[in-house]
């Protein structure tokens, strides 16, 4: 009998009431806290859908912003040469109505250094290459040819097309002829 009755205290060790357990809690204590949480997850839903949908405005929006600059990139430099194509117009009409070779080779040339000096109030610079040492940076090599001297080896002797910088960055190479 002893035996029996050592069983049974060994198996209603937590049949105390008052031992902490997940039967014993009160179920409107696991309600509340259910609650709670399902409330923090939609509100960090609700936070995460606004941020998500503020983003694709912003990216919306920027691109739409970066079409609109690359649309009107060019307008500045354009008003600016209408002036320019006003000029070659009135010279055009001037070398038609006119015999006078001094003259229209004059207004040629003044059509010239107005869109020269344009485009260099815009940033636009001529690379000075001729006779300066050959730089891969700066200049691109069509050909060598022997140096005349001994002093222009390795250095630029000729060039076939200008290079340019705009705003101090290099646009376009120099397309030059090499002493070797």
């Amino acid at each position: 009998m002893q035996a029996n009755e050592a069983q049974e205290n060994t198996m209603n060790i937590n049949a105390d009431e008052n031992t902490a357990g997940i039967t014993n809690m009160d179920e409107s204590i696991v309600e509340n806290e259910t609650e709670k949480l399902k409330d923090e997850l939609n509100e960090q839903k609700d936070k995460y859908l606004r941020l998500a949908a503020e983003f694709d405005n912003y990216r919306k929006r920027t691109s739409k912003e970066k079409y609109e600059l690359i649309q009107t990139a060019g307008k500045d430099i354009i008003i600016s040469l209408l002036e320019i194509l006003d000029d070659i117009d009135r010279a055009e009409n001037q070398i038609n109505n006119s015999d006078d070779f001094a003259l229209q080779k004059e207004g040629v040339t003044l059509v010239f250094n107005k869109i020269r000096s344009t485009l260099q109030s815009r940033g636009l610079k001529v690379l000075e290459s001729v006779h300066t040492i050959f730089d891969v940076e700066k200049h691109e090599a069509i050909t060598e040819i022997p140096a005349p001297t001994e002093d222009l080896k390795g250095k630029v002797i000729d060039e076939v097309q200008k290079g340019y910088y705009l705003n101090d960055k290099i646009i376009r190479f120099a397309k030059v002829v090499v002493g070797k």
